[in-house]
């Protein structure tokens, strides 16, 4: 059997992977644009305009005639102010209406390196890209609006900035209270260090009736206008929720069918590179309602997914009452998503090896400790794992050796049965077994590391870690391509000479389609983040010298 074969096949089936993912990012076929339509659509409709109230969550009272808020009531924009809030990790502006979150940037990850001083803002009404929440009164026979704020209703602030020093909290208020007498305080908590934002509703029933209601917290994005490209991997943007699974729920998907479940401990979320945005509940046992809606909004389709409280809350006249939920918004840290909820730190989106993706990189954070640059914690960690593999290895590349060293015979084997391919077959097997080869022994030991690799590609690809993070010299940033396409080039070369090293290839086909493999791959990989091509070149290179080693000292026996 051809030794070389099977590395041709792998190497085919890892481009073909490259390009499917890259095609199924620029081909997919957009979303319709929901059109507007006139009147007031069905709730839970997957098509509803972004008429005043469409994107309000649907009331539990089935006597509501609209729980949303009439479009003669609505209050104008113009009426709302801006609360800016910062932190030493958050920089977030909140409406006056609904308390919706329109602005929150990342101090600490800067848009670029050439623009170090510019925060990424990673929600933002432009876009949009907001968190919304707000209240549903549910009692029977009465207007929804105006004993409940939803994210329609104007609160009123007692300050338009706030800072937190060096205090353990910073708490920012805003009241509502309706005209028979409900008073309701929206709380934002912050803390140092956390992209963690607590929302606590305060209600202080001070009319004649009980009041009864629920919560609902959303997450409102826009068309998505991503550039990406058919040679650099990519990662999912969409939403995605959890009700004991982990789901991914495109934004094409929200309009076929959208979300209506009830979960107990369940999270709804965003997810971008390296970012995630997730409405989480105060505890793992709350039951809530998940759903998805899809509105159209004045540049096309704006798309909704939330949560809401499945059981509603009675306080009865003169008492008082609360809801609580919190918003994360900022990067995938993976342990510290971990604490939060269970399930939040899959947003880490590691594929089908995530078995072996997170202690890979647990174990590169700990290397990293110890040696302070993300580059060389690479490269240790591609040591490790080499030296793992160490006996595996060695049996492929003595498998090929032995190949290599008995390929005057099997090119005189095929040169002597010529069109009879039973024959040669036959003559192939009799000269393995004299010769003690296995011509399997080269193939399998590399398939048993290939989800070691593949789990690895997506570390380096999904820690947000990495971005922005230096190397050494012109590698500044991990996480983007190398600037001068020197990496790449090395990681060519590399290969070519690894083949060197190989058996030679007795068909003229293949032996053109092996040699044409480190042009493709240099190509690919001058588009991949540096953080792995940085990898691969590590790896190939200790590969050559392990493969070299081997390779001289079977070829040194017998003489």
């Amino acid at each position: 059997m051809d030794s070389q074969r099977p590395f041709l096949y792998l190497s085919l089936l890892f481009l073909g992977f490259l390009v499917w993912q890259a095609w199924q990012t620029d081909h997919a076929p957009p979303p319709p644009v929901v059109e507007a339509t006139s009147g007031n659509p069905a709730v839970g409709s997957a098509q509803q305009p972004v008429s005043v109230g469409a994107d309000v969550p649907e009331s539990s009272a089935a006597s509501v005639s609209s729980q949303a808020v009439p479009i003669a009531s609505a209050p104008a924009v113009s009426n709302a102010t801006l609360v800016h809030v910062k932190t030493d990790v958050l920089d977030v502006t909140i409406s006056t209406r609904g308390g919706d979150i329109v602005s929150l940037k990342l101090p600490s990850y800067p848009i670029s390196l050439k623009q170090k001083d510019t925060p990424l803002e990673f929600l933002s009404a432009e876009e949009p890209y907001i968190a919304q929440s707000g209240l549903l009164h549910d009692k029977t026979g009465i207007n929804a609006a105006s004993r409940a704020p939803n994210h329609y209703a104007i609160y009123e602030n007692a300050q338009s900035s706030y800072e937190l020093t060096d205090q353990n909290e910073l708490k920012v208020p805003l009241r509502w209270i309706s005209e028979d007498g409900v008073a309701i305080e929206k709380v934002f908590t912050f803390r140092p260090g956390q992209f963690v934002i607590d929302v606590d509703y305060q209600i202080q029933n001070g009319s004649a009736t009980d009041w009864v209601g629920r919560q609902y917290n959303q997450l409102r994005r826009g068309e998505i206008t991503s550039e990406s490209s058919m040679l650099a991997p990519t990662s999912y943007m969409g939403g995605a929720y959890y009700t004991g699974k982990f789901e991914k729920l495109k934004f094409d998907d929200m309009q076929e069918e959208p979300l209506n479940q009830t979960v107990t401990g369940g999270w709804v979320s965003m997810l971008q590179h390296y970012f995630v945005s997730a409405w989480i509940p105060s505890s793992a046992e709350q039951s809530s309602k998940l759903y998805s809606k899809v509105v159209s909004g004045t540049t096309g389709n704006e798309y909704i997914l939330g949560m809401s409280s499945a059981d509603s809350n009675l306080i009865a006249a003169g008492q008082t009452g609360s809801f609580s939920s919190r918003l994360y918004a900022g990067p995938k840290l993976q342990d510290d998503m971990a604490k939060l909820i269970p399930g939040l730190e899959l947003t880490i989106d590691y594929g089908i090896f995530t078995i072996f993706s997170k202690p890979l990189f647990w174990l590169l954070s700990h290397i990293h400790g110890l040696v302070g640059n993300w580059g060389w914690a690479i490269i240790f960690l591609t040591i490790l794992i080499k030296v793992v593999f160490f006996k595996l290895s060695e049996a492929s590349y003595r498998s090929m050796a032995k190949m290599r060293k008995v390929a005057p015979k099997i090119k005189s084997l095929k040169d002597r049965f010529g069109a009879d391919k039973q024959g040669h077959q036959k003559a192939m097997m009799e000269l393995y077994k004299k010769e003690k080869i296995n011509p399997l022994g080269g193939c399998l030991p590399i398939l048993i590391q290939i989800p070691v690799f593949i789990a690895l590609y997506w570390v380096l690809i999904e820690a947000v870690e990495l971005r922005q993070a230096p190397w050494a010299l012109w590698i500044q940033d991990l996480s983007i391509k190398d600037p001068f396409f020197i990496l790449p080039v090395i990681m060519g070369v590399s290969m070519f000479v690894q083949q060197k090293l190989n058996p030679p290839q007795p068909d003229p086909m293949m032996q053109k389609m092996m040699m044409a493999m480190p042009f493709v791959f240099t190509i690919f990989f001058a588009f991949f983040a540096s953080g792995l091509v940085l990898y691969w070149v590590v790896n190939n290179l200790l590969s050559i010298s392990q493969q070299w080693y081997i390779t001289r000292s079977i070829e040194n026996e017998g003489k």
